[in-house]
């Protein structure tokens, strides 16, 4: 292939991933169960394009004539693309499932549950250095960078690592708070037991009887 066509196809790979990593970091911001599924359903199809687009590489690089550098550009992706496949798909999966127990009323609120593991690290961080590591690529496919190469790969190792670091730790918080929001509700107060309400029971009061003695006297005494 010629530069021309490796920037397309490495530009098409990161513009697909990058995507992905947007679409994971908008997924705990969802309100209802109904567009967590269909954040989630959205995902799923991003993510199934950009494995289209890592298969697409090797076979264009076979097909077309030519040297090309788009498979050593696809290469370092393909490291967080693994962990994509193995692990967030799977997690993306079980999201979509719960969702969509929830969503068959339009205005249901989304569970903290589901919520908390949208915001896992294993979910967003590997979509997200997929989505970086295939714009490091770019430079790569247009031929402007050499691998191996000496200076840049130590630079983009260095930087890619910080990368890395910076988004599992931000991710790691947002899913320690809504961790807590999930098990706020436990929290709040202690669990009493109530007494037994007792049954109240009426008590009259007899009316005093009518003495006439009393009357009688009185007459006596007026005689």
């Amino acid at each position: 292939m010629n530069p021309t066509t490796d920037l397309i196809v490495i530009g098409a790979l990161a513009a697909v991933w990058l995507s992905a990593g947007l679409l994971a970091d908008a997924l705990p911001a969802a309100r209802t169960a109904r567009s967590l599924r269909r954040r989630t359903r959205a995902l799923s199809m991003v993510v199934g394009a950009g494995v289209t687009v890592f298969l697409a590489v090797p076979v264009l690089a076979g097909l077309l004539p030519g040297d090309s550098a788009a498979p050593a550009a696809a290469l370092l992706p393909a490291v967080p693309a693994v962990v994509v496949v193995t692990v967030t798909a799977r997690r993306l999966t079980q999201i979509r499932r719960g969702a969509g127990a929830f969503a068959t009323a339009p205005m249901t609120p989304a569970p903290p549950a589901l919520l908390a593991a949208a915001a896992h690290p294993l979910l967003a961080t590997p979509l997200q250095v997929t989505g970086l590591a295939a714009v490091i690529g770019v430079p790569i496919a247009g031929g402007l960078v050499e691998v191996p190469g000496t200076e840049a790969a130590g630079i983009a190792i260095t930087v890619a690592a910080v990368v890395v670091l910076v988004l599992a730790v931000r991710h790691a918080v947002r899913h320690s708070r809504l961790n807590v929001a999930v098990l706020a509700p436990l929290g709040r107060g202690r669990l009493r037991v109530r007494p037994v309400a007792q049954s109240r029971t009426e008590t009259y009061a007899a009316l005093p009887e009518e003495s006439v003695a009393p009357a009688a006297h009185e007459v006596s005494l007026l005689a």
